[in-house]
């Protein structure tokens, strides 16, 4: 197969889908693989590096995207990238279409096969693509609280930890995901206090047991989430639901309730947000203020550390973009239920069930759009 990785060109998006590493192990199994020229140098790999690996390297995006038949990408295509897609096409990368019409509507009019990184999902919800970036959020969101807590970033001028005599910050983490999880695990380790909130009370039994720390869990409603804000120096939201917006856990009139000077990071942003008074920032312009609250709303938060992020990223996906290329698109997808639910564009039609509510789409599930496509390889030319 045909393996094209153009570089990224999100803004302030240094990643890139795979690590000369990562090439060499797709060549070496009798793929070629094509290489935009500047793809990795954001996260500190050669253009000499990929040589070496064996891949093909190529000037412009439009070559590689014309050479490939498997786009691996680390971000959604982005409007200039449009033009790209076509029938023929297997686009393997995060989408996050729930919060993206207009690249829902450009997939399902060119036919691509787009498979989702985010919806790829294991037995009992684990979602594998999802999670490296999640941990690398998360990590993140704790230090970007303990940064803009700071008075001249805009914060109230607290240390996470506090010193003897003087009480930690207060930070309320919405989802115990991996990405609150992770978020707990730094401020806690800083010495912060951390409320955690979520509706499964099994994965809050479990976070209690092995996160040490201050740290108190509380069942995820209304009444305790509005409580929790009102002395939060700090509020992370982290609440996924699968290829759906994340739900709005915090309305826009329930910011006043938190205190000047606090920091809100919503790393659900790019699925919509949880948190009504967020929208979509970068980092080279990362925050706002509402009613005295900064907000940081960076959507793409693993790309300020490309490096550990490309690593992590490809560590989870090139298993998966190894078996469609040996096996082929209908094979890999037939045989591995997980990798099946990752598949939300087929042929012009939605095959994912959240994001065909979300944007009132007919909905064909995957494993009829596959026998489709069986029927289709048996009718003579």
């Amino acid at each position: 197969m045909n393996i094209g990785i153009p570089k990224e060109i999100k803004n302030d998006e240094h990643r890139v889908s795979a690590p000369p590493s990562g090439a060499r192990e797709l060549v070496e199994r009798g793929h070629t693989v094509f290489v935009e020229s500047g793809a990795g140098i954001g996260s500190g790999f050669a253009d000499n590096e990929y040589r070496g690996a064996g891949a093909t390297m190529l000037g412009t995006a439009a070559a590689v995207w014309a050479q490939a038949d498997m786009i691996i990408k680390v971000k959604e295509p982005q409007p200039s990238e449009f033009a790209f897609l076509h029938p023929d096409l297997i686009l393997f990368t995060y989408l996050h279409l729930a919060a993206e019409e207009a690249l829902t509507f450009a997939l399902l009019e060119s036919g691509v096969t787009g498979i989702a990184y985010e919806t790829v999902e294991l037995e009992h919800g684990r979602l594998p693509l999802l999670e490296p970036m999640s941990e690398v959020a998360g990590r993140m969101a704790a230090q970007v609280v303990s940064h803009y807590l700071e008075k001249h970033r805009g914060g109230r001028g607290m240390l996470m930890g506090g010193v003897p005599g003087v009480a930690p910050a207060h930070v309320v983490i919405l989802g115990a995901g991996a990405v609150g999880a992770n978020a707990a695990k730094i401020a806690l380790g800083m010495g912060a206090r951390v409320t955690l909130l979520d509706i499964n009370l099994d994965r809050l039994r479990y976070l209690d047991d092995v996160l040490d720390g201050n740290l108190s869990t509380l069942y995820s409603n209304h009444i305790n989430i509005a409580k929790s804000i009102v002395s939060a120096d700090a509020l992370i939201g982290s609440v996924l639901i699968a290829g759906a917006r994340a739900p709005m856990l915090v309305t826009r009139d329930m910011l006043p309730m938190m205190p000047d000077g606090s920091v809100i990071v919503d790393v659900a942003v790019d699925q919509g947000g949880c948190i009504e008074s967020t929208r979509p920032t970068t980092h080279s312009d990362p925050t706002y203020v509402i009613d005295g609250v900064l907000h940081y709303g960076v959507a793409n938060m693993p790309g300020a550390v490309p490096r550990t992020s490309s690593l992590a990223l490809a560590n989870a996906t090139l298993p998966y973009a190894l078996k469609i290329a040996d096996r082929g698109l209908t094979d890999a997808l037939e045989n591995d239920p997980a990798l099946r639910k990752g598949l939300n564009t087929f042929g012009g039609r939605c095959t994912h069930p959240a994001i065909a509510s979300t944007f009132g789409l007919e909905y064909i599930d995957p494993a009829s759009a596959l026998e489709s496509l069986r029927l289709d390889d048996l009718v003579p030319a």
